[in-house]
C-alpha cells in the first residue's frame, strides 16, 4: 500500500508540472535581475512578456547583439508596453553593464526557468500575453545560425509579429517554430 501511495504522489507531482505549451498558462517563475531585484511572472499579469534565452558567447546571439538588432527589437517592444526578459541560464556570469540591454536580464543560476520552459538554445524566445497564456515559442526569426547580421532585416521576426498580434487582440499567425542557436547547457540534476 505504501508503494501505491508513493507512486500516486509521484504521478501527482508530474501532473502538476506546467509545461510551456501554446494556448496554456505559461509556467510561473521568479528570478533575480543583474542588480538583485526580484522579478516574478505573476507580478507581470496584464502585460505582454517576451522571454529571450541568452548566452553572451553564442555566435547566434552575438549576431543580433553585435549588430544592435536585438536591442532594437527590445526597444520596439518595450515602447509598446511589453516586458522583455533576457533569461541567462548558462553557468557563467554576465560581465556586461545592465545598460547594454534595453530588456531586463534575469540570472537563472539554478536553471529552473530554463527547465520549466524547456529552453533548448540561445536565443530561444517565448511570448506570453497579458492573461499569462503562452502564444509563441521558438526562433526569434526565420533566419539561421549561418545568416549574416546584414540579412537580419530581410528575415521575418516571429517575436515582434507575435507581440503585434497580441497588441491587436489577435492570435499570432505563427505560434511555434524550431529555434536555432547554441544549445543551453543544463547541470545534471
Amino acid at each position: 500500500m505504501r508503494i501505491l501511495t508513493s507512486l500516486l504522489a509521484c504521478l501527482a507531482a508530474v501532473a502538476s508540472f506546467a509545461a510551456a505549451d501554446i494556448g496554456k498558462a505559461a509556467p510561473e517563475f521568479t528570478g533575480k535581475t543583474l542588480d538583485g531585484k526580484t522579478v516574478s511572472l505573476a507580478d507581470l499579469k496584464g502585460k505582454t512578456v517576451v522571454l529571450e534565452w541568452y548566452n553572451p558567447g553564442c555566435p547566434a546571439v552575438r549576431k543580433f547583439y553585435d549588430a544592435g538588432k536585438m536591442q532594437e527589437f527590445q526597444k520596439q517592444a518595450i515602447a509598446q508596453g511589453v516586458v522583455w526578459l533576457i533569461i541567462h541560464t548558462a553557468g557563467d556570469k554576465i560581465n556586461e553593464s545592465t545598460t547594454y540591454y534595453p530588456g531586463t536580464v534575469i540570472e537563472d543560476a539554478n536553471q529552473s526557468i530554463g527547465r520549466a520552459y524547456e529552453a533548448k538554445v540561445t536565443p530561444h524566445c517565448y511570448v506570453i500575453d497579458g492573461k499569462g497564456i503562452l502564444v509563441y515559442k521558438g526562433a526569434i526569426d526565420n533566419g539561421s545560425v549561418a545568416t549574416k547580421a546584414a540579412d537580419i532585416d530581410k528575415s521575418t521576426n516571429y517575436v515582434l509579429a507575435a507581440v503585434k498580434a497580441v497588441k491587436d487582440g489577435k492570435e499570432p499567425e505563427v505560434t511555434n517554430t524550431k529555434p536555432y542557436g547554441c544549445g543551453v547547457k543544463y547541470n545534471k540534476l
